[in-house]
């Protein structure tokens, strides 16, 4: 088993960086992402928003490993929640196949500060349950790369967040990211757009609380 974990603190606050998170596909440092889907999105009674997404990724393979996996697609399913009285954000990602030859768990931790930046914390488990002297190299390859890709997914979401500066856009509730699809940043966030200007805007969904909130 391979541990590793990291912090990283951002200047913007929790609404902007929590949605520019969700917001990060489509990026010019996410190639390998070929589609992301909501599978489901629900509210607690508690009002936080739990939503559970698809995503298909494509990477390429090592030669040693060439023999082992016949196909470079890789199934990854994403289970967030959404605290927007705490402004935290949780978000835990685990591959759904190849799993014996590897299986990442990846957690993702948003949280505002008291000075009203955001810290995110990374966390990840790697194991490899392979076998035949190899798992070792495995887990060494597969915590390179994932380190390789933090910094990768980190200019990823700076991106979205210059969009959303660049937009003028207030800090709007996570829900708000809720309604809005992974290709609608680049659309979106564009200076020419307004609220006044853009019926499409204007008729997009608005967050609203469920009624059982306590």
């Amino acid at each position: 088993m391979r541990f590793f974990t990291q912090s990283f603190l951002y200047d913007d606050p929790w609404p902007i960086v929590s949605l520019a998170y969700f917001l990060r596909y489509p990026n010019p440092y996410a190639g390998h992402i070929l589609s992301c889907d909501v599978v489901s999105r629900e509210f607690t009674s508690t009002g936080t928003l739990l939503t559970t997404r698809l995503i298909l990724k494509r990477g390429s393979l090592p030669r040693w490993a060439r023999q082992m996996i016949n196909r470079s697609e890789s199934w990854v399913i994403e289970e967030s929640e959404v605290d927007p009285l705490g402004k935290v954000v949780r978000c835990s990602t685990r591959n759904l196949d190849h799993v014996k030859i590897v299986r990442v768990q990846e957690t993702q931790t948003f949280r505002q500060m008291t000075d009203g930046k955001t810290l995110q914390t990374t966390e990840a488990n790697i194991v490899s349950r392979f076998g035949w002297g190899l798992t070792g190299q495995i887990e060494n390859h597969s915590i390179a790369r994932f380190k390789r890709n933090i910094q990768r997914s980190r200019e990823g979401i700076s991106v979205i967040l210059d969009l959303i500066r660049q937009a003028r856009l207030e800090p709007m509730g996570l829900a708000g990211a809720a309604y809005l699809r992974p290709d609608s940043a680049v659309r979106y966030a564009t200076p020419t757009r307004s609220f006044d200007e853009d019926p499409e805007l204007r008729e997009a969904p608005r967050f609203s609380w469920p009624e059982n909130r306590p």
